[in-house]
């Protein structure tokens, strides 16, 4: 193709008028890029100080081990809260056998919000709390019942202040918070006989699972809570959650790395955890994954304090507390 000659003032003053407009459009095509990616991800409203002193209510109350007094005082209270938030609320009880014979009553408690939608997902995290310190140093403290802070409280803390949240902003979306229980009677690690199964675990969501709370329940997804109060947690891709349900898990971890907290939300491979997710998804067939601190530097793979009698208030931290929950919330918002 040949190219017309033109005369060099015409061909310059081309040049210049086609240079300046170029780099005039690059630069309105920057800054609105810019723009974009300056601008936050916009989430309801969210207090650490509200889920911090829910921790703390629950772990005032002793040891919530079932059949305890501490145990009916802290499920007294979780439907009397939960009932302040949620119009629709579910008190399943039962009794279900543990490893060594004993018969737990136990509670579990939830919250639903647009109960006719199938337009929903559940949250959910246990509630009682270990009656043996069986990781702890001190092997004479391996029978004494544990405050259970992170280990329950924590994630319950979180949710109780979602469900008040919720109760402010009328999500359209159909949510189920949900309170297990009898998740931590397992055999002690120091006492486990031969025949020990890890079906000793998460004997409340077992049983929910098999009986939810209304006939033909369904949710699209559902997402556990297990130790989400340390300071500098960090989430690992639990095992089971990745084989059930990884796309969920990259759509969180995604949405808590949009939301400045790549540093809790790690894309490592975590270790494959018996927790209440596994049975919700074996046995009613409802991907769920698990928000749990993992640490690889630990002997046990959980944060330091796990089944130990430190595991007390002074192992909670407001910003992790806000961390889950923002990136909750923000989920619940992101959600059709």
């Amino acid at each position: 193709m040949k190219i017309p000659k033109l005369p060099v003032i015409l061909i310059l003053a081309i040049i210049l008028t086609g240079s300046c407009n170029h780099a005039g459009h690059n630069q309105n095509a920057g800054n609105e890029e810019k723009q974009k990616q300056a601008e936050p991800l916009k989430v309801p409203l969210f207090n650490a100080d509200s889920a911090y002193a829910y921790v703390k209510i629950q772990v005032a109350f002793g040891p919530r081990v079932c059949n305890s007094a501490a145990h009916e005082k802290c499920a007294d209270f979780l439907v009397k809260k939960l009932k302040q938030f949620c119009p629709d609320v579910i008190v399943q009880k039962g009794q279900v056998k543990a490893f060594n014979g004993t018969l737990l009553n136990f509670k579990n408690i939830i919250g639903s919000y647009n109960p006719g939608t199938n337009n929903r997902i559940f949250i959910c995290s246990h509630w009682d709390s270990r009656p043996f310190a069986d990781w702890d140093p001190d092997m004479k403290k391996h029978n004494t019942p544990i405050d259970g802070a992170d280990d329950g409280a924590s994630g319950v803390g979180v949710l109780l202040e979602i469900a008040r949240q919720l109760s402010i902003s009328k999500p359209v979306l159909g949510v189920d918070i949900i309170f297990l229980d009898a998740e931590d009677y397992g055999p002690p690690e120091d006492r486990k006989r031969p025949d020990d199964t890890t079906d000793w675990w998460g004997l409340g969501s077992q049983f929910w699972a098999k009986n939810p709370h209304k006939a033909n329940y369904f949710a699209k997804y559902g997402i556990l809570l297990d130790m989400v109060g340390a300071p500098n947690a960090t989430f690992l891709e639990e095992k089971f959650s990745m084989q059930y349900a990884p796309a969920i898990v990259r759509n969180i971890w995604n949405l808590g790395g949009k939301l400045g907290y790549s540093d809790y939300f790690l894309f490592e491979e975590g270790g494959m955890i018996t927790d209440d997710h596994l049975y919700i998804n074996k046995i009613l067939n409802i991907p769920t994954i698990d928000i749990i601190h993992l640490d690889k530097t630990t002997k046990t793979g959980f944060y330091p304090y796990w089944h130990t009698t430190r595991d007390d208030m002074n192992s909670i931290d407001k910003t992790t507390l806000d961390v889950v929950g923002k990136t909750l919330m923000a989920l619940i918002a992101s959600e059709k």
